[in-house]
């Protein structure tokens, strides 16, 4: 009897963790992006910090152009402690074509071949498209933009409120200066 209450208790807290962890781990984009809205200048309010952003102090943005072939120009910069602009270009091309939400983008090319492609998920983004919330299903990368040098406290509520619910700790994230 003690045997098998022990063994129900047992599968119930594996059960339970099973389903908890897969609930963790399942990231939601957004359910539709219209690619013309989202084109233009966007300013970095926050990120987890990595290794190619390194050498930006402040100042850094992202602007999408769409090209005709469908795919999108990228034009990262920022501001380096020299006062230099560092300008990095890229292409994005659409990998959700159905809800536009979930984009490869690549920034290194050898004679127009893009061999790596990194994922950029869009997990939110405001009504008005003033903010939008970047994403990796490895949670190594995250960004916030937005059409602003700012956001509120409360867009910013939000957004670390999409962060919590797609597995993401807010508090990995450094705010951007501009």
């Amino acid at each position: 009897m003690l045997r098998s209450s022990i063994c129900s208790i047992i599968i119930i807290i594996v059960l339970f963790s099973q389903i908890y962890g897969q609930q963790k781990n399942e990231m939601v984009t957004v359910g539709k992006v219209d690619l013309k809205k989202y084109a233009g200048l966007w300013y970095e309010i926050k990120k987890i910090p990595n290794s190619f952003q390194d050498d930006c102090v402040k100042g850094t943005t992202a602007e999408y152009t769409l090209m005709e072939d469908g795919k999108i120009q990228v034009i990262n910069s920022c501001t380096e402690e020299d006062g230099s602009r560092n300008i990095t270009e890229g292409i994005a091309r659409i990998n959700d074509k159905e809800s536009n939400s979930k984009l490869g983008v690549s920034f290194f090319s050898i004679l127009g071949w893009r061999p790596v492609w990194g994922d950029y998920w869009i997990i939110g983004l405001g009504e008005n498209y003033e903010y939008a919330v970047i994403a990796t299903p490895s949670r190594k990368y995250g960004w916030v933009l937005a059409r602003t040098k700012s956001l509120s406290a409360d867009q910013m509520k939000t957004v670390d409120g999409i962060l919590l619910k797609n597995g993401y700790d807010p508090g990995k994230f450094e705010i951007s200066k501009q």
